[in-house]
């Protein structure tokens, strides 16, 4: 049978609910949000005359949900027209509808009884063969089920994803006895392919994986800084990016989290477990009296950690758990912290810490040694796997290593020997391991990923859409390469070209390495890919090594590099083999650049594309006006007048007010990406996608585009698009400087001074924007805004 999934229900519309509706949505999915009948009439519905059986009151909890998801922020909608894919509804009027579709998801209260009660009714409604499961945090799936008919429950799962959903890659899937392994199977593939997700199958245990082994870590951190005398601050500054975890580290986070929510999640393996754990998961009194209060976190104004506007501006203060007031915010500065900068690796950062015989070392070793031996003490019971464990960690928790390849950068044997000196109880299947010659969790052959399974190693099974650039390196299949850039051979005769520069900064290096690749495609490969897996695409041109030269008056090389920049631009919009663009995340001003003359574009959905440079005081300088521009024109149906004025305007708006998607719809929408370009909801699959985006138009018979000429707005273009600058500077929006960068970029987006309608070629709008780019790199305010980004990393105002 091949099944599908065409239309899905929501029931239950609070934030976890709308998010998963709204993450549908972006991955066009319709689906149905109910939730229950209100039981009395707000004020404003009593003024217009409505009674508890008017529709419009029947479905408002519903509709409330919806209008929020257009003001929260994140955004969980990829895009504003999506939230016409989910229609309200209610638990009462609404239940035969959910015979329409394929798949029904509960996200109600967190309570047994109540969910029991609504898969009695959802089993009176559904149609044989559709898909039931539970979004639970925590409650037995398998409890759940009780009272089922076999057939609902060979249908039945846990379906546990992370908020919000749009943006935490974890997704838990949780099958009980009685679930179907072909539904489990095609879980994991509609999660992984449709949805985007990192999906992991876990255990029906309190708390399934990433809440259990993430909260107690939480607690153990709290409870430690309780007994060692630390400050909130102190805890912070050192349990982020330090030992590999998210900037919000551990107080932050739950200050992002809710502190309610994260005292709902630990009380729920309080209830279900005994002796020291039980006595871990009590939650500190100081959060029970935080919660009394409301100080809950950031929905509430104030958690850990309370902004607040004094003499000298806004600064951040931490809470004392103490005296239950606000402090000014501490760190913690010792010389094992200093000396992580020297570090070269995060296997060497965490060990330089861990084992440093400081305030910082003592506080992380006791941290991550009780996490350490829970994680082993429950693998098993949990999961299937110790590597289920560290991607739900990496997914859910935002850890960059997992657990059990924390250890390993420890050093498994050093660290299980100091804490068999602490009195500490190793688990017996890791002394066991030891015992035979087995001294890490993981180990890596010939590119290929293996981790510990009960006495051997095994491969780590890997989705047939995930490539990875790293293991590609290690099986030899680089096929030149130079500081700035890698070209990698992707296989079925496609290339790969992988930035590597310092912040993946466009340079010399890779504006050769990307002449080079295409040089060495058009002879030997199908297509070629731009695409890297770090952690931004690319966020422009070497700005320091540019002010730099400008700063030395040698403003020949900067136009050097310029026109190298525009000429090999003009290389990929030209390539005899089709260049497909693979962006992500942070793509800005020349990372943009890149894509724009692409053959086709492959993005990530995540994808913050835009044309920045006017916060630097500078325009676009490697074509981008020019080719935004060009989209814009070629975006005009046949046969419809060209409004060149209009298309002008739109253009110079985009990149006057730097305007940056906030997702791959949004880059849609402001014209940087085409509509038969392509969108990866997984990350990992993205350059898969964008290979195989290659191969198709390879074998469809790729022919680069004409050389044509253009038509411009001119003069009277360019009027409007400054009149339009000079009335922002007349209300105060504008100073003087930014009035002359809008004057420069009106002058090169509209063609000069010429006729409306004049046709020009490339090569002239190229060298319009040149000039104009090396005009404003000679203004000492440009000079002013270059460096005050490269210090600060904000844009000024002069």
């Amino acid at each position: 049978m091949t099944r599908s999934i065409r239309k899905v229900a929501v029931l239950g519309s609070g934030v976890m609910g709308s998010g998963i509706a709204a993450h549908l949505a972006n991955v066009g999915i319709p689906s149905l949000l109910l939730d229950i009948v209100p039981k009395q009439l707000t004020d404003q519905e009593e003024a217009k005359g409505l009674t508890l059986e008017s529709p419009y009151v029947r479905n408002r909890i519903a509709q409330d949900a919806l209008a929020k998801l257009k003001k929260q922020k994140p955004a969980p909608l990829s895009k504003k027209d999506h939230l016409a894919l989910i229609e309200p509804g209610n638990l009462e009027d609404d239940l035969e509808k959910l015979s329409e579709v394929d798949w029904i998801i509960e996200v109600v209260v967190e309570n047994l009884d109540v969910k029991k009660q609504v898969f009695e009714k959802v089993e009176k409604y559904r149609k044989p063969g559709s898909i039931v499961s539970s979004n639970t945090s925590g409650i037995s799936v398998e409890a759940m089920s009780e009272g089922r008919s076999d057939e609902f429950k060979s249908h039945f799962l846990g379906t546990h994803f992370f908020n919000p959903p749009r943006y935490l890659k974890l997704l838990e899937i949780i099958p009980t006895e009685a679930t179907d392994p072909e539904i489990v199977l095609f879980m994991k593939r509609f999660g992984e392919d449709v949805l985007g997700k990192g999906v992991v199958e876990a255990k029906d245990t309190p708390n399934f994986i990433a809440n259990r082994i993430g909260t107690y870590g939480l607690l153990v951190t709290a409870r430690e800084m309780l007994e060692r005398g630390f400050t909130v601050g102190e805890v912070d500054s050192v349990t982020g990016p330090l030992i590999g975890r998210p900037k919000s580290a551990t107080f932050r986070t739950l200050d992002v989290v809710g502190l309610d929510t994260f005292i709902h999640v630990a009380r729920n393996v309080f209830d279900q477990v005994e002796g020291k754990e039980k006595d871990v998961f009590d939650v500190p009194e100081f959060m029970l009296q935080m919660q009394e209060k409301g100080w809950i976190g950031a929905k509430a104004g104030q958690g850990f950690f309370l902004k607040k506007k004094g003499a000298k501006g806004s600064e951040i203060l931490e809470l004392n758990p103490q005296t239950m007031e606000y402090e000014e915010r501490k760190k913690l500065k010792t010389p094992s912290v200093e000396a992580t900068k020297q570090a070269k690796s995060k296997a060497e950062k965490i060990k330089t810490l861990a084992y440093a015989k400081d305030r910082a070392g003592e506080l992380i070793w006791n941290i991550l040694k009780p996490v350490l031996l829970y994680s082993a003490e429950k693998a098993y019971e949990i999961a299937d796997d110790i590597y289920s464990i560290d991607q739900a960690m990496k997914w859910g928790f935002g850890w960059e290593q997992g657990p059990f390849e924390t250890w390993d950068a420890l050093g498994l044997e050093k660290s299980v020997e100091r804490m068999k000196e602490e009195g500490e109880e190793i688990p017996d299947w890791i002394t066991e391991m030891l015992d035979k010659g087995f001294s890490s969790f993981y180990k890596k052959e010939d590119g290929k990923l293996f981790f510990y399974q009960t006495g051997d190693y095994m491969q780590v099974e890997v989705n047939p859409k995930e490539i990875h650039l790293k293991g590609l390196k290690a099986q030899n299949k680089i096929i030149k390469k130079n500081t700035g850039a890698t070209m990698i051979d992707l296989g079925d005769d496609v290339a790969g070209l992988e930035f590597h520069s310092q912040n993946n900064a466009i340079g010399l290096d890779i504006l050769q390495a990307i002449n080079d690749a295409i040089d060495e495609v058009e002879k030997n490969y199908k297509g070629l890919v731009i695409g890297n897996q770090g952690k931004n695409f690319c966020v422009g041109a070497n700005l320091a090594l540019i002010l730099m030269e400008a700063q030395d008056d040698n403003y020949f090389e900067i136009e050097m590099v310029a026109k190298k920049f525009q000429q090999t631009m003009s290389r990929i919009r030209y390539s005899a083999r089709p260049v497909v663009a693979a962006p992500f995340q942070m793509t800005l001003g020349g990372g943009t650049e890149v894509c724009l003359p692409a053959a086709s574009m492959q993005a990530s959905l995540e994808t913050y594309m835009g044309l920045v440079e006017v916060g630097v005081g500078l325009i676009p300088g490697g074509g981008g006006n020019k080719e935004l521009y060009m989209r814009q024109l070629e975006r005009v149906p046949n046969g419809v007048e060209v409004d060149l004025q209009k298309i002008a305007i739109s253009v110079f708006e985009t990149i006057a007010m730097a305007k940056v998607s906030k997702s791959a719809h949004e880059a849609e929408e402001l014209g940087f990406i085409r509509k038969q370009d392509g969108i990866s909801v997984n990350a990992d699959h993205l350059l898969y996608d964008a290979k195989q985006r290659a191969i198709f138009l390879a074998d469809q018979g790729y022919q680069p585009p004409g050389r044509k000429k253009i038509p411009v707005a001119g003069e009277a273009g360019y009027a409007a698009m400054v009149m339009g600058a000079e009335t922002m500077k007349w209300s105060g929006y504008l100073s003087d400087h930014d009035l002359k960068i809008a004057k420069k970029l009106a002058n090169v987006i509209a063609g000069g001074k010429v006729p409306e309608g004049t046709l020009v070629d490339e090569q002239y709008l190229l060298d319009l924007e040149r000039e104009a780019f090396l005009s404003l790199v000679a203004e000492p305010k440009t000079q002013q805004r270059m460096q005050h980004m490269l210090l600060k990393g904000k844009p000024l105002r002069n």
